[in-house]
């Protein structure tokens, strides 16, 4: 028998007669559902922050994204994206032990993080053509 993959933002419980529920979190409407990354309790300058530092801003990742965002085409975000948003309307998911996950209004996403490969120079193109160029001498 094999097991079906475990959505992100879900979890696996156990009946008790011992068949397996999947439980997950799909947000409805303008809504994203963001797992947390874990609060930093020091700065990369090496400043320690205390337990109650305010930090208006939160990172993490999204984990599911609502039908009606996945259709519009004015917000660019998708699965696993990092993202930036305000905590103020996020909602708390009480689904995890450490509850990391929230329900967020898309307007409260106020960024996305973008990897992009940079194109190589011409020079790099040069010295990798040159490479391979070795004459006999």
């Amino acid at each position: 028998m094999d097991a079906e993959p475990v959505k992100a933002g879900s979890v696996q419980r156990r009946q008790q007669s011992r068949t397996i529920v999947n439980e997950f979190v799909e947000p409805l409407g303008r809504r994203i559902l963001i797992r947390k990354d874990e609060s930093r309790q020091k700065t990369r300058g090496g400043i320690v922050l205390p337990d109650k530092a305010e930090i208006p801003t939160i990172t993490g990742r999204i984990v599911e994204v609502s039908a009606q965002i996945e259709r519009d085409e004015d917000f660019p975000v998708r699965k696993y994206d990092k993202v930036l948003f305000h905590p103020k309307n996020a909602i708390p998911v009480d689904f995890e032990p450490d509850n990391v996950l929230f329900v967020v209004p898309i307007e409260d996403v106020v960024a996305v993080f973008r990897k992009v490969q940079e194109p190589k120079s011409a020079v790099e193109r040069a010295e990798g053509n040159n490479a391979g160029e070795e004459t006999d001498g």
